[in-house]
């Protein structure tokens, strides 16, 4: 039974600091190498509004490409994705120089879009020709847009890394970055996120709103 538990459990990759100028406007330097930390499965958001009111404490919006893998560990799915983040905590335990677990894997922590199918590699994901482009909105407002060939620490590097060290397998999930622009979410918010290509085509999308 333990080993049928464990063959089934989902684990989510998440990279910081992988787009220079969202470093930036935190007050960190820009990563010259992958910096990833995990999320719970459990942490995942299924279904109906982000319970913002429910975390005893802030609620940031991060928009991110997610890439689901293969049993070779190549992207065979793409969605757009939020890694939702206590922003307030975070600044406290990293001023303490603690893990970051209360800021990052709180309840309904990560939020994924539809899947489109992927089979392009990890090479092409910050290729300018295929112009995928992530971009979030809260109320109507522009507040996240970037395209994913602004990414500093690319997915090829953040795949390479894990393979070094990772216990990683097929049906993980990799959040490769936030882009610049993050900020708060409060109840009544609606937000809506997009990932595009360069055709303008909706690869994966999330409308939902706070309570």
């Amino acid at each position: 039974m333990w080993v049928w538990r464990t063959a089934f459990l989902m684990a989510m990759w998440c990279t910081i600091r992988t787009f220079a100028k969202h470093a930036i406007e935190l007050g960190n330097e820009p990563a010259a190498e992958p910096i990833i930390f995990v999320k719970p499965a459990a942490c995942l958001h299924e279904e109906g509004p982000l319970p913002v009111t429910q975390h005893p404490g802030e609620v940031h919006h991060e928009v991110e490409c997610v890439v689901r893998l293969n049993d070779d560990l190549e992207p065979e799915a793409l969605a757009v994705g939020l890694d939702l983040t206590d922003r307030a905590a975070q600044s406290a335990l990293r001023e303490d120089r603690l893990p970051w677990a209360k800021a990052k894997c709180f309840r309904a922590s990560a939020v994924v879009g539809g899947w489109c199918s992927w089979q392009a590699g990890w090479d092409a994901l910050v290729d300018p020709s295929q112009g995928l482009h992530l971009s979030l909105s809260v109320n109507g407002d522009l507040r996240q847009s970037t395209p994913l060939s602004e990414m500093s620490v690319t997915p090829a590097q953040q795949i390479a890394a894990l393979r070094s060290w990772a216990p990683v397998k097929g049906g993980h999930l990799l959040f490769t970055g936030t882009p610049e622009g993050v900020g708060r979410l409060l109840p009544g918010d609606t937000v809506h996120a997009r990932l595009t290509n360069a055709k303008g085509d909706l690869l994966s999308e999330i409308v939902t709103r706070c309570d």
